[in-house]
């Protein structure tokens, strides 16, 4: 809907520095208009001047300098021709924002057991029968119960990580419950957390 005197931000154009603000890039695009360089210079300087107020000079005064010069080239997209007093050819690259990092998704059916629990599942799923499969087995049961302890609300269902261990592992590791014996440093629940109320005074 378009209403008469009325500027929205979605309609402008887009701001190179938004830490400026749009004043001082429609003043940006101004300078680069002006007819002669001497002008262009001396709105230039005035246009630093408004930023460097804008922004408060932290370290070294001529690595502040510096920035602000770099800062007013990026924003004119490196059109205002003026004398600069400084070497704004790098500006781009200082300026410029680092790609965003991607972050690795990762296709785990049961969050709390973790990634590396499923890549034990795949690994006990190709080794052959014997003692080192049958204490990593092991290892794995009582990872997943203290997973399942720290992030399943407190629960130890011993039974669960037997039916998950087997599921995951396409029915590969079948632990026999009557038989296999937990860490019992892990058998333990969680203590609960207790909220005192205050007395009024």
């Amino acid at each position: 809907m378009n209403i008469n005197g009325m500027d929205y931000n979605t309609q402008r154009e887009k701001l190179l520095m938004p830490e400026y603000g749009r004043e001082v890039q429609a003043m940006v695009q101004h300078a680069i208009s002006l007819p002669t360089k001497e002008e262009r210079q001396r709105c230039a300087e005035k246009i630093v001047e408004t930023m460097a107020r804008m922004v408060p000079q932290n370290g070294d005064r001529a690595e502040h300098n510096q920035k602000l010069w770099d800062h007013l080239a990026f924003i004119s997209q490196f059109k205002l021709d003026i004398d600069y007093p400084v070497d704004v050819s790098n500006a781009a690259k200082i300026v410029s924002r680092p790609e965003p990092i991607a972050y690795p998704a990762q296709n785990i059916p049961v969050r709390h057991y973790g990634k590396m629990i499923f890549e034990t599942f795949e690994k006990l799923k190709s080794m052959p029968e014997g003692e080192e499969r049958d204490a990593l087995a092991r290892m794995t049961a009582n990872q997943m119960k203290r997973n399942l302890i720290t992030w399943g609300h407190g629960s130890n269902n011993e039974e669960r990580v037997a039916s998950d261990l087997a599921r995951f592992t396409d029915g590969v590791i079948q632990l026999d419950l009557d038989t296999f014996a937990f860490d019992k440093t892990i058998g333990k629940e969680m203590p609960q957390q207790t909220t005192k109320k205050r007395k009024r005074k």
